[in-house]
């Protein structure tokens, strides 16, 4: 698929059922500033349409926000990304299907089949009736995809052509209509003003209308169709905004200067009063998805049955495209062990994910049948709001996570751009479900209350499912994907553990020496690890001929723990990725710390200590070590334990001390002040000693208080006087804080002996600092 094709399946899903559905509402949330509504949501779109350009050239497959998130982020942000898109798909299929019945009901009514005010069997008026239509189109369309057949992109290039084309034709004739009028002016600056319902109304209709928008989400779903998708998907992501956004804000033009106000359009509206009473942009909220439907046939030579073919048209396209897309990420899910496995079963005939389908299109079918097409339309675009926002921060910590990323495209000013995406929609929501009425109960006041309260019953319910469920077969995917291939374990009833990753066999004894030191403190065993790596494009079962090499180097780490009668266990992991790997072990042992060992530099300035370290120290749930080994032998008489307090310092006191009572040296505990130091400053700096000689316990030690201008300088001044220096991660905020923070890495780099720097597991406030350090 060249750059014609793709661009166009961007045109087509925007301009779907969205336009012609959400004009009219959104028309009476912003009033004639629904102008300036399309056009900022314009702006905001493209914000994130630059996100989807770099991470759609960069990974040209099927997945999108779900595959980019699960990538860039720790879980559960990759199940609750699916979990999100899922359900944003799901309800914008239902948008689709209730706005197909209200078309198809209309287009009845046009043809004479149906009286306006008709009432099947006595009980079945239009609003049931749309609703009916809509749970049959549902089905129908679920049964397309059952059988296999999908939208071809020729004809996709047809469907979409009919609707500019005709979307062409509402405008020139509206453009007419509103110009022949000479009191024309009076629609857009009437007694209320331009801003009728002020800035609110505005972000309210920006909020309501953002689904419109979604479109270059099916662009990057394409990624493994499209010739040179590096090029091709970010010009197509542009391409498909550029012809969009002026015709969504055209068509509001035209609907808001053409319609005229008649008693008989009151009437169809359900509406009281007199045309003088009533301004067009108020008229064209009452009359909602029908708005421009209406319009069109005052103004488009036959255009109520040409606006509803279109609008017709629009939907079930659209229609087809999320219930496809909501069923094959389910289907994905459940391939990834986060759904059921009957989820990703395939049909021998068809060789279409059928239970996928049957349970996304019963979610859809629910929706359209039980809640107001405000509250469906408020859903999907809530959802979306927050998915963009999730591919957002990913696009940021991809940049950090994987900085060699081959990408043909990148957003410019980062991380400014995604940040101002993240924020802007963020700030849509709450304006969207405020204008829609948060009363209790359901109703006319109500509907921003109802899709509020899907939306909580949607994220509990997945709550339930990733921590009842999925979380756990996350973790065998985890180990398919870094898998055990040697695990040699000695019976051990200790609760706590510490993991040693071995990479260089020729500091191994040293690590695994501080590592029994440490482990006799807490009586813990310890699981030393090494990682059989192999490139992204060859299959993990190619790295098995190389775990013979890995094989020895653990059994000579384990041999120093064993003879110091220390329980050990080892592994031997295959993957794409170190770092991953022993994240991945982490989590699946339980690990409540892990030890790893610096050169003493980075081999490149993006890297504090290098890209495995990095991605540990900041990703790991439990307490973190770095050793980085010295000109020294390896023993230890003298330790130097500098202080500045907090749990990092606490931490580095709980190391020295074991490593002090296994060595029976003695520890010195060191506070630098400024030079001239007031008397409260020296207090505090005496309290904060004390409070490390209390952790000590019993070990030998003595203080010092220091003075000097630069922390680092005079710390590193001392701790070369010493075998080892042990010190904790800075109290820097959680901004600035990235790994151990620049004061122990400045002297991790500087001292010439051993230094170990430490890092506490704080459970929330950690996985806090992570974000924080992403983004």
């Amino acid at each position: 698929m060249g750059l014609f094709g793709i661009t166009f399946i961007g045109i087509g899903a925007m301009i779907g059922a969205g336009v012609f559905a959400l004009t009219g509402f959104a028309a009476g949330l912003a009033g004639p500033a629904l102008l300036v509504a399309f056009l900022l949501n314009g702006v905001i779109a493209s914000l994130t349409a630059m996100s989807y350009a770099e991470l759609g050239s960069a990974f040209p497959r099927s997945g999108g926000a779900y595959n980019w998130v699960t990538e860039a982020l720790p879980r559960p942000w990759g199940f609750f990304t699916g979990w999100t898109n899922w359900f944003a798909q799901a309800v914008a299929c239902a948008l689709y299907a209730v706005t197909f019945g209200s078309f198809f009901s209309e287009f009845l009514v046009i043809l004479g089949f149906l009286h306006h005010d008709f009432l099947l069997f006595g009980v079945v008026g239009k609003s049931i009736l749309d609703k009916l239509l809509a749970a049959v189109v549902v089905a129908f369309f679920a049964y397309i995809n059952y059988r296999g057949a999908e939208e071809t992109g020729k004809i996709g290039i047809v469907v979409t052509t009919i609707k500019v084309i005709i979307l062409g034709l509402f405008v020139v004739f509206g453009a007419l209509a509103t110009f022949e009028d000479p009191t024309w002016p009076s629609k857009f600056f009437g007694e209320q003003g331009f801003f009728a319902n002020g800035l609110t109304g505005v972000l309210a209709a920006m909020g309501f209308t953002y689904v419109a928008f979604e479109g270059y989400d099916i662009i990057v779903q394409s990624g493994e169709e499209v010739i040179d998708p590096g090029v091709n998907i970010p010009k197509a992501i542009f391409y498909s905004l550029v012809v969009v956004i002026p015709i969504y804000v055209l068509v509001a033009f035209a609907a808001l200067g053409g319609i005229t106000i008649t008693q008989d359009l009151l009437t169809f509206a359900g509406v009281s009063g007199t045309p003088a009473d009533w301004a067009t942009w108020n008229l064209l909220g009452e009359l909602g998805e029908l708005g421009i439907i209406q319009a069109a046939g005052q103004f488009v030579p036959y255009g109520l049955p040409l606006l509803l073919i279109a609008g017709l048209t629009a939907t079930m396209s659209a229609l087809n495209a999320t219930l496809y897309a909501s069923s094959r990420i389910a289907f994905s899910m459940s391939r990834d062990k986060l759904f059921p496995d009957a989820m990703s079963s395939i049909h021998p005939e068809t060789r279409a994910p059928y239970l996928a389908i049957i349970v996304s299109a019963t979610i859809i079918g629910l929706m359209a049948l039980t809640l107001p097409i405000e509250s469906v339309a408020a859903s999907s675009s809530v959802m979306f709001l927050l998915l963009f926002s999730m591919v957002n921060v990913a696009v940021i910590a991809m940049r950090k996570n994987r900085p060699d990323l081959e990408r043909p495209f990148e957003v410019p000013f980062m991380p400014v751009i995604p940040i101002l995406g993240i924020v802007f929609q963020l700030l849509l929501t709450p304006f969207l479900l405020t204008s829609l009425g948060l009363s209790p109960g359901v109703g006319p006041q109500s509907e921003g209350f109802v899709a509020l309260v899907t939306m909580i019953i949607w994220f509990a319910l997945g709550t339930a499912v990733y921590y009842g469920y999925s979380e756990a077969r996350e973790r065998e995917r985890m180990e398919e994907q870094a898998p055990t291939v040697v695990h040699e374990r000695t019976p051990s009833e200790r609760e706590s553990q510490i993991l040693v990753p071995i990479a260089n066999p020729e500091h191994a004894e040293q690590f695994m020496r501080t590592a029994v030191d440490l482990a006799k403190e807490r009586d813990a065993e310890i699981l030393v690890m090494s990682v059989v790596t192999v490139p992204q494009q060859t299959p993990l079962d190619e790295g098995r001929q190389f775990v013979d090499e890995k094989r020895d180097v653990l059994r000579e780490a384990m041999t120093v723990a064993e003879d110091a009668d220390v329980p050990v266990n080892g592994t031997v992991r295959i993957g794409h990725d170190v770092a991953q790997a022993i994240l991945n072990t982490i989590e699946q042992e339980g690990s409540d710390a892990v030890l790893m060992g610096w050169r003493g530099r980075s081999r490149r300035r993006d890297f504090v200590l290098g890209s495995n370290l990095d991605t540990v120290v900041t990703d790991a749930d439990c307490d973190v070590l770095v050793e980085r080994v010295g000109a020294s032998d390896g023993s230890v008489e003298e330790l130097f334990l500098p202080t500045a307090g907090g749990p990092h310092a606490e931490l580095a006191a709980e190391i020295a001390g074991a490593i002090a009572r296994s060595q029976d040296a003695h520890v010195t505990v060191s506070h630098v002040v400024s030079t001239g130091a007031d008397a409260e400053e020296r207090a505090d700096a005496e309290e904060r000693i004390q409070d490390t000689m209390d952790v000590l316990g019993d070990v030998a030690a003595d203080s010092q208080l220091v003075e000097g201008d630069d922390v680092a300088d005079a710390i590193v001044e001392r701790a070369n006087d010493y075998d080892l220096t042990v010190i904790g991660a800075t109290r820097e905020s959680l901004l600035q804080q990235l790994t151990f923070g620049a004061i122990p890495e400045e002297v991790g780099r500087r001292v010439d002996t051993s230094v170990i720097m430490t890092k506490r597991y704080l459970g929330i406030t950690s996985r806090l600092q992570r974000w924080f350090s992403r983004t």
